[in-house]
């Protein structure tokens, strides 16, 4: 499969996982269980910021072969896209693993990593999507 068939399937099925969590932390906040409203934050911004994430990578994965970009950084821009949306829900989620939890683990950090990662993946295909502008409106 090509890749730009293969990762937009990878997302769409990781959408599903997020909507199994979306289910489970539903059922923690109906009272199947107890997560305290401090993780019950984090759980809820990990859930947030993974459909989001996806959907976004859905959205980018489908300007990577217009843009302007060597085969090398196109890949680059295909795996950055999903990587954050894993990285950084798992952060939240990672952070406050502890029932007793009161406030993030060092885990926390990780956050910054999915953030640079993103912008990476974001300034990469920005750039080269201006690059294949600028290239298909010159005269030959």
């Amino acid at each position: 499969m090509e890749p730009t068939t293969i990762l937009p399937v990878i997302s769409l099925l990781l959408l599903v996982s997020v909507e199994y969590s979306g289910w489970s932390l539903l059922g923690f906040l109906t009272g199947r269980g107890q997560l305290g409203q401090f993780r019950e934050q984090f759980f809820r911004a990990g859930h947030a910021h993974a459909g989001v994430w996806l959907v976004l990578s859905l959205v980018a994965l489908r300007y990577v072969d217009e843009a302007s970009l060597s085969e090398g950084m196109r890949w680059v821009v295909r795996l950055a896209f999903p990587a954050a949306a894993i990285l950084m829900p798992l952060t939240f989620f990672l952070s406050v693993l502890s029932p007793e939890a009161t406030e993030p683990n060092a885990m926390i950090y990780l956050a910054y990593v999915a953030g640079l990662v993103l912008a990476v993946g974001l300034l990469m295909l920005g750039v080269g999507l201006i690059r294949g502008r600028r290239t298909v409106r010159e005269p030959a």
